[in-house]
């Protein structure tokens, strides 16, 4: 398989269902590629695995799969390689959710799924496939984690827990796997995305959560994967808030955890109530709102009930960064 091409090749994807993990099958399907789509959702990943065919993928083979459980992610390997013809070119890593309130009033089993979800399902499946890659002497992995892996956000302590531990966890297969010139592993790092995930994850703060704008489609990090697919590299960064924060953080990390705690609790004492649940945390459950890209988040609004928070942590840390630059010197 050559890397401009993705024509034929075989490519597994975490999370298909919805969000990001389905606009990205769409995306390989157009290109022609061969699907091997997970989820927990049988129903709706069927219904992904027929629209993948009807836009132009070789074939589509739904696998409802639980990341959580290890021997399922085997079994996910397995039949891929199979499916695929005796190859796997390229694996996503992509299903994942989080859980919002303070840390001591989330219970640690919500703690405890989160981590299991976003990190050990990562790295069921980088242990699953990569022998795979070593014997075929190629293979991308390619891993959509977060803005999160890079700043700690108040009130999402395991989910930040579980994305600077991918961090760790893959910039230590890229360092085992240096040898390896075909083998890659890849990362991807998308801002606030419009996908269902926010109503998926489990809400323990009572009050609405809402992605904060600027909101990108889910299909620009869809396109960023196709983009890394075919020429691979180490880590990507999707919206120019991923890239504004990163750094923001980096060079002043007391200065912007402040800041962003208090804009987070001003948002929180605005925000309308909502009840206190699980969601789709621990099990997968039917809603309307959750089975399609869009979680419906870029609709126009007024920017009421602290809804400008991520321009306002991103602009916030800007000038609080000059400032702090200034008395340094």
């Amino acid at each position: 398989m050559k890397k401009t091409s993705l024509r034929g090749a075989t490519v597994v994807i975490t999370g298909a269902s919805s969000g990001i993990g389905r606009a990205t099958a769409l995306s390989f399907a157009r290109q022609g590629a061969t699907l091997i789509l997970a989820a927990r959702r049988a129903k709706v990943l069927a219904e992904v695995a027929i629209e993948c065919e009807r836009a132009g993928a070789a074939r589509a083979k739904p696998v409802p799969t639980d990341v959580t459980d290890n021997a399922a992610v085997q079994h996910l390997v397995d039949v891929a390689q199979h499916f695929g013809g005796g190859h796997i070119d390229i694996w996503i890593n992509n299903a994942g959710s989080g859980a919002v309130g303070r840390f001591e009033e989330v219970p640690v089993e919500a703690h405890e799924q989160v981590i299991r979800l976003n990190l050990l399902g990562y790295l069921y499946g980088a242990h699953a496939v990569l022998p795979y890659f070593r014997h075929q002497g190629w293979g991308t992995l390619i891993n959509v984690i977060s803005l999160g892996a890079w700043l700690p956000e108040p009130y999402t302590a395991s989910y930040s827990a579980s994305k600077y531990g991918l961090r760790g966890l893959m910039d230590t297969l890229r360092a085992e796997l240096s040898n390896e010139p075909h083998i890659h592993v890849c990362d991807v790092h998308p801002s606030y995305i419009d996908t269902p995930g926010f109503q998926h994850g489990a809400n323990y703060i009572g009050r609405v959560i809402k992605p904060a704008p600027p909101v990108f489609p889910a299909q620009k990090v869809a396109d960023t994967i196709i983009a890394v697919a075919k020429h691979p590299r180490r880590a990507t960064m999707v919206g120019w808030p991923a890239y504004a924060m990163r750094w923001s953080y980096a060079l002043a990390p007391g200065l912007v955890g402040r800041l962003s705690r208090r804009l987070f609790d001003t948002y929180f004492r605005q925000a309308e109530s909502a009840s206190i649940s699980e969601n789709s945390l621990f099990e997968s459950r039917a809603a309307p709102y959750g089975n399609g890209i869009s979680g419906g988040w870029r609709r126009p609004a007024k920017p009421r009930n602290g809804q400008w928070i991520g321009v306002a942590v991103a602009v916030g840390a800007a000038l609080g960064l000059l400032a702090w630059q200034r008395k340094s010197v």
